[in-house]
């Protein structure tokens, strides 16, 4: 198995050499942040709770369990002393050196924005954002964080706020979908770190990528292997701390 750095310098030098770069993450990008993902061996589907958190994370028990899913959704999915690592750090440089056309991320941590990125399509939404489900009126996390109640209320209309993010049974939005195939498509390099590539339907977007060169830096071998140029097991954070823009 080939070192840290032999594998900073093989994607140094693909970087380099391209000009249109996609970056597409998953919940590895967070969790040297401190943010726990959801189907590694201490994830949160492997720990036990009064439901199962696939079933707390679904549009089905927010509507009809709203207060359980608040707790569970406070506890565990919100952390908002978090703050970016290396990668989203480098992200932020490269997208300043006009080579990073775009992220596409499936976390809701917000925290490539919190870096500085611009350029961002979040395929499950973010916790940052926040709907009231009456009016409509749109709230940050900070009407989630300071409700007086578990379930937080419009101070509008009163309508219950549900976060901005995508549940279990609900779609992908249709104009995030699109802007993140079309940016797949168009890009020369495609990285994807910190991903298992299992989850539908963002697991098909690299099917879209019609460039140069497929990174796949994941710690586990999977099907979608075959298809990149160059394949990496490194810690993400580990691995873009060594990358120069």
């Amino acid at each position: 198995m080939s070192t840290l750095l032999e594998d900073s310098q093989v994607l140094q030098k693909l970087i380099d050499e391209s000009h249109h770069i996609v970056f597409f993450g998953g919940a590895g990008v967070s969790t040297e942040s401190g943010i726990p993902d959801f189907r590694s061996q201490d994830g949160l589907y492997k720990q036990k709770y009064k439901y199962p958190p696939e079933i707390i994370v679904s549009h089905g028990f927010f509507l009809n369990e709203t207060e359980e899913f608040y707790k569970f959704y406070r506890e565990k999915i919100i952390f908002s002393d978090k703050k970016p690592n290396a990668c989203h750090k480098y992200l932020y440089q490269l997208e300043k050196s006009g080579k990073l056309d775009m992220i596409v991320t499936q976390n809701i941590d917000g925290l490539h924005q919190l870096a500085g990125n611009k350029k961002v399509c979040e395929l499950h939404g973010s916790v940052n954002r926040n709907i009231c489900q009456e009016c409509g009126r749109m709230y940050d996390l900070s009407v989630v964080l300071n409700s007086k109640g578990i379930i937080p209320h419009c101070p509008h209309c009163n309508g219950i706020i549900k976060p901005d993010v995508v549940l279990y049974q609900e779609p992908l939005d249709e104009n995030v979908m699109v802007k993140a195939m079309v940016s797949i498509s168009q890009a020369d390099l495609l990285i994807v770190a910190g991903t298992s590539l299992v989850v539908y339907p963002a697991s098909g977007f690299i099917n879209y990528f019609q460039g140069k060169h497929l990174v796949l830096n994941d710690k586990d071998v999977n099907a979608k292997n075959s298809h990149a140029d160059v394949i990496i097991h490194q810690k993400v954070g580990e691995l873009f701390s060594l990358l120069k823009v």
